[in-house]
Formats: structure tokens, sequence, C-alpha cells
């Protein structure tokens, strides 16, 4: 008898369930594919049609966790009258509370694909299509009401914003910090640097001459944690430079 789809939906989220779970109590490695599938109460042999191999569950954890997410923040009361960084933030905390009962799982995940940290900010990266979407989104919404002016790099700028997300995350998951306060501090300056450059209208040029750079920091900050001071003193340089060479000079 064939499967509907609300099933094959349902046992999709019942493997990756039952994968955190078990690896998160026994490790990556001694978890089998057929010990997920017998404990999901599934045929061994029906788990390699949802996902071939671990690596692949692993990271469909992920992209289910960021369409939660935003699924989540779409619900959201009011959420039209936010503007652009109240939105912004908003997705950040809905993507951080969806991850937050599976830390563990999450810390132990990122540590499987941080033995390839380029591919962190690969097009491949699970969820990272919706992120760029959502972002999108989000600027449009801010161009069309006034509040950023036309801005001709906002495709580049939303998977820039993508990739912060995953990097905000690998910090997240080092932060010992009381209700983790650093990585609120630091995710506020960062979005209050972008929406600055923004609005200043010196965005455009912020990523024509920075966007290289600003990706070299996020591939830092997710090999070891130490690159997000250097991403924000460097955002904010690249701010006053600009704003600097931008204003019109004194006349004598």
């Amino acid at each position: 008898m064939r499967t509907t789809k609300t099933q094959q939906a349902k046992s999709h989220r019942l493997l990756i369930r039952t994968a955190v779970d078990l690896m998160t109590q026994q490790g990556f490695d001694a978890t089998t594919m057929k010990q997920i599938a017998r404990t999901a109460g599934l045929g061994d042999a029906t788990i390699y049609k949802y996902f071939p191999t671990k690596e692949k569950l692993v990271l469909a954890y992920f992209e289910q966790a960021i369409g939660d997410a935003l699924t989540r923040m779409a619900k959201t009361k009011g959420l039209a009258s936010f503007g652009l960084q109240e939105r912004m933030q908003l997705l950040m905390d809905s993507v951080l509370d969806e991850l937050l009962a599976d830390r563990e799982f999450v810390a132990l995940a990122y540590q499987l694909v941080g033995r390839l940290p380029m591919s962190l900010l690969s097009d491949a990266l699970p969820g990272k299509a919706a992120l760029r979407m959502a972002y999108a989104e989000m600027l449009d919404a801010a161009e069309v009401s006034g509040e950023i002016p036309p801005c001709g790099f906002k495709g580049s700028l939303a998977g820039l914003m993508a990739d912060s997300v995953y990097a905000v995350i690998s910090h997240w998951l080092r932060d010992s910090s009381d209700q983790f306060a650093t990585t609120t501090q630091l995710v506020d300056m960062g979005l209050g640097v972008v929406v600055l450059a923004l609005r200043s209208g010196l965005i455009d040029k912020l990523l024509e001459l920075g966007g290289f750079v600003l990706r070299s920091q996020l591939t830092c900050l997710l090999q070891d944690g130490n690159g997000i001071t250097n991403l924000m003193q460097l955002a904010r340089q690249g701010l006053q430079s600009a704003a600097a060479h931008s204003m019109p000079k004194a006349t004598t």
C-alpha cells in the first residue's frame, strides 16, 4: 500500500527526532541507521528511502529546524508593523529558540560539519535557500516602505545574512554567559551595523568592496569562534570610512 504525503512527512520527522535522541545519547559514530529505523518502528530499509546516509539525516535536521523557525516567525502577532531590524532579530531569535532544546545535538552536528568548514558557506547548506529568501523579502519590504533607499545588492546581502545565521549559531554553541547574553549583544550589534549601512545608502559600496572580506571573517568565526569581534569591527570601520568618503569636502 502506498503511503500518503502526510504519512511520509510524519515518518520523515519521526526519523529525524529519533536520530537526534539516539545521537545525543550515544554519539554520531555509535548510532547506526538500522538502530534509528528500528527505534522509530520502521523497517530497516525504509530509512534509506528518506535518508541515504547518516550525514544527510543530520543535515535534514537543520533544514527542518530552520523551516519550522520561519513558520513560527510568520505567525508572530503584529509582524507587519515590525521594522527591518526587528524582523531580522525575530528571525535569529526564532532559529535559536528552535535549536535550544537540542543544543547538545546541534553542537555534535556542528563538529561533524566542521570537518569541512568551507562547506558551511556553500549554497547547499541546509536551510540557506529559505533563509536567503526570507531576508530578501525583508529587504524588499523595507525598500517599498521607504525605510531604506533602493539597494542594488539585495541578493548578495540576503546571502551574506543567511551565512551569518550559521555563524551566530556557532558562536551561540560556545556561549556560556547567562541566558546567552553575549550572543544577544553580538547579534544586536551586527544587525545595528547592517541596518545603519542600509539606511545611509552605503551598503552597495560596502558589499562591493568588502563582501569577500566579510565572507572570510565568517569562515574564521565558524572555524574557531574568535572572528565575531573582528567582523563587527570590520563592519564599523567600513561604514565609517565609506561615510567619510561620501561627505562633501569643506570649502576654504
